[in-house]
């Protein structure tokens, strides 16, 4: 499990590695089954300087490349999906943008209390109609009454100084624990992707911001993921990050850096899992001789370890091609792609190698099987990293 990566990386990693092991791992299982989201160990993460790690010192951050964030988030899976879900949408998604986009007031006000950890960020682009066409807002919403309820999209109209948005944003990480949300929303009607722009909004202070649902879902249950409705909801014309149309142009470059955060989760689901099946095998004696010896466990805990250092290979891959300034939308969502099949495919092997004991809950091969089910949905199905994949090389 050991690469060759910076002296302060390893240390970060080990630090990271000890946390999970001592504080999350004990209290994975129960927060999960309570649907509770527990703030108390993004608390402790914030005092390890953990919630801003790839943004720069100059606001509050750790000033760390993608690399060392891919660390982390990789740790964080390791022990628990839905921590290392909600750590990696406040980064990448709610965190990055602010600092790639954001003026100079935009970051102090919005970026340093998320990278303080003084509350975790949310960031708004699905709709409940728009699925893997995450563009496609109905801007047929304007000509509607004003009732968000009513409303398939986010749309937004400008009035004065002021900007008013209506709308609906479904499968949100972290909006109901949010102190701001990076909202999307359709700014010239008819203009395709130049008419998308992003909007800071405050749910505490923006009135009409409304979280209506949080999601019972099959994994990532201590990771609450909301439908918000937005109605009348206005903001300053300074909420408005980077130029008014640029939001699609905002929306591929976070994607890129969103697809190795889940490459990196999921390749932590995929080492717990198998860490837990190949300890298994060498406890478990049938036969009188442990089960990894016999041929059929031995095959499958090996192709574990091959997808999980496979996965790892195109992860830190592409965390490093990000951070050389390169081109990295095919590198991402080759790493996307692998990692979450992987993750997939490697927990369901460990319930298998565990039998009967895989199937409950007090062994962790089944949360690991349920929380990676959603890294090859989440930030582009699989069947959209093969079309993204697919442009790439020409096809």
């Amino acid at each position: 499990m050991e690469f060759d990566v910076p002296d302060e990386h390893r240390m970060i990693r080990e630090t990271v590695r000890d946390f999970c092991e001592n504080e999350i791992e004990p209290i994975a299982q129960e927060i999960e089954e309570e649907h509770r989201f527990p703030e108390e160990i993004f608390d402790q993460l914030a005092e390890l300087d953990m919630m801003g790690v790839p943004i720069s010192e100059e606001y509050g951050g750790l000033g760390g490349d993608t690399l060392m964030y891919s660390l982390v988030a990789e740790e964080l899976g390791r022990v628990s999906g839905a921590i290392g879900l909600s750590y990696v949408a406040h980064t990448s998604l709610a965190s990055k943008p602010i600092e790639l986009f954001g003026t100079e007031e935009q970051k102090e006000r919005w970026l340093r209390p998320l990278v303080d950890g003084e509350y975790l960020g949310g960031w708004a682009l699905t709709e409940p109609g728009s699925g893997s066409d995450a563009s496609d807002m109905d801007t047929t919403a304007e000509k509607r009454e004003v009732n968000g309820s009513e409303r398939s999209s986010v749309t937004a109209e400008k009035d004065g100084d002021e900007w008013i948005i209506d709308g609906t944003k479904q499968f949100i990480t972290n909006a109901s624990v949010a102190g701001s949300v990076l909202v999307k929303a359709v700014t010239e009607p008819g203009a395709g992707y130049d008419g998308i722009s992003t909007f800071i909004v405050d749910p505490e202070e923006d009135d009409g911001f409304e979280v209506t649902t949080v999601w019972d879902k099959m994994g990532l249950n201590a990771s609450p993921t909301c439908e918000i409705q937005l109605e009348n909801v206005r903001v300053p014309e300074d909420r408005l990050l980077g130029e008014e149309g640029d939001g699609w142009k905002q929306t591929k470059k976070t994607l890129d850096g969103g697809r190795i955060s889940i490459a990196a989760l999921s390749t932590g689901l995929a080492q717990g899992a198998y860490e837990h099946a190949k300890a298994y095998s060498q406890e478990r004696e049938q036969f009188g001789q442990p089960i990894s010896e016999f041929d059929a466990i031995r095959d499958k805990v090996v192709d574990m370890h091959r997808k999980v250092e496979r996965a790892r290979l195109l992860t830190y891959k592409a965390a490093t091609t990000y951070d050389e300034g390169d081109p990295v939308t095919r590198e991402s969502a080759l790493a996307k792609l692998d990692a979450s099949e992987a993750a997939r495919e490697v927990a369901e092997d460990a319930v298998q190698v565990l039998g009967g004991y895989g199937y409950t809950t007090d062994f962790a091969p089944q949360r690991f099987y349920c929380d990676a089910k959603l890294m090859e949905i989440g930030e582009g199905t699989s069947e959209i990293q093969h079309l993204v994949i697919g442009r790439e090389i020409g096809l």
